[in-house]
């Protein structure tokens, strides 16, 4: 066992510089430099068109300092016009230039006034969009699947999920770097920032809720803890989870894991047997990517199926579970197919084989 001692867990107990939160895909929005400089714009039109407008009707203006008012008198006059201050040193006195004001220059002043308070008030609106839509993702989400670690296997685990018919709504991703997360959402995941070994961070995830959690950490004593704190909050929930050293293997599964896949070894073998044949270990590759070619998948036992050997079936049946045995195809204890069989066989991929037993959508 090569696991660090308590100082490891000491480390993992005690992070506390990664601030974790929840981050929900998002729609495609302009870059806020962009909001703020056509704001800008719009506004500095809008001054520039109310100066022009009052040098037009200069003359029926009045300056308290010399009676004239020229082009930096009318910039003046917008300005202090436009931002609602009116000192009063330059006013209209014809009834041309008030019967401006008020059906141009005031509805002007009011353009000028949402534009720049329209900024303000659209961080508000996202802010509370934002809290809405989390609070809504909340109470809709049941039955999902938790990732721990969105490395290169993480990825490619839950897209063979996605590949058999889940939805990417029901997928939450945890891992503690920001860029991760940024990448996962904008694949239409929801993310969350922070150290999934502490349980604060997985109830972000809505761990306590989920049907399924896979757990592909870089390291494997990391992968223990995350196991643990797991187990502790979903009892009921299916636990995968891999781990780089074969030895390793025995203790995430007294940790709470269901199934554990020693990737090493498992690419190990793949590599051995593409070696003994090339075509072998091509059609293995096939069988456990998801989606095209020929697939490997679990069903149930059909009514028309009761009573038949594994053999009579339609597809390609590799193994039966009967209860919690497996059971090859060939073995006589499978006798005549149950109702309460399952099978493990190989078809042809198509859009009817993307059925994810055991998973159910979200309202």
């Amino acid at each position: 066992m090569k696991l660090p001692g308590h100082d490891v867990i000491a480390r993992h107990a005690d992070e506390r510089l990664v601030t974790h939160q929840v981050r929900l895909p998002r729609r495609e929005v302009e870059r806020p430099i962009r909001q703020v400089g056509r704001r800008l714009a719009m506004a500095l039109f809008v001054l520039i068109a109310t100066a022009f407008i009052v040098y037009a009707d200069r003359d029926g203006y009045t300056d308290s300092s010399d009676g004239t008012v020229d082009l930096l008198d009318a910039f003046y006059y917008a300005t202090v016009t436009l931002s609602t201050t009116g000192y009063g040193d330059v006013a209209p006195v014809s009834d041309a230039a008030r019967l401006t004001n008020i059906f141009v220059i005031t509805p002007l002043r009011v353009l000028f006034l949402i534009i720049l308070v329209g900024t303000t008030l659209e961080v508000l609106t996202e802010r509370t969009r934002e809290e809405w839509r989390l609070n809504r993702w909340r109470a809709t989400l049941r039955e999902h699947t938790v990732v721990v670690g969105w490395g290169t296997k993480g990825r490619s685990a839950i897209q063979t999920v996605c590949a058999s018919g889940l939805k990417k709504e029901q997928v939450v991703v945890v891992d503690p770097s920001s860029k991760v997360i940024e990448a996962a959402t904008a694949e239409g995941y929801t993310g969350v920032v922070g150290d999934a070994t502490r349980s604060d961070v997985l109830l972000r995830a809505e761990t306590q809720k989920a049907r399924q959690i896979i757990i592909s950490t870089a390291r494997d004593d990391t992968a223990v803890l995350v196991a643990l704190t797991a187990r502790q909050l979903n009892r009921g929930a299916k636990i995968v989870a891999a781990v780089r050293e074969e030895e390793n293997a025995p203790l995430l599964k007294q940790s709470g894991a269901d199934v554990v896949i020693t990737s090493a070894s498992a690419a190990g073998r793949l590599l051995g047997l593409s070696v003994l044949s090339p075509t072998a270990g091509m059609v293995m590759e096939d069988l456990i990517q998801q989606g095209s070619g020929l697939d490997i998948i679990e069903r149930p036992v059909i009514k028309a199926e009761v009573g038949r050997s594994a053999r009579e079936t339609a597809d390609l049946v590799v193994s039966v579970l009967r209860g919690h045995r497996v059971l090859g195809y060939d073995d006589p204890a499978v006798g005549e197919l149950q109702l309460t069989d399952r099978l493990i066989t190989i078809v042809r991929a198509t859009p009817s084989t993307k059925v994810t037993p055991h998973t159910k959508h979200l309202p």
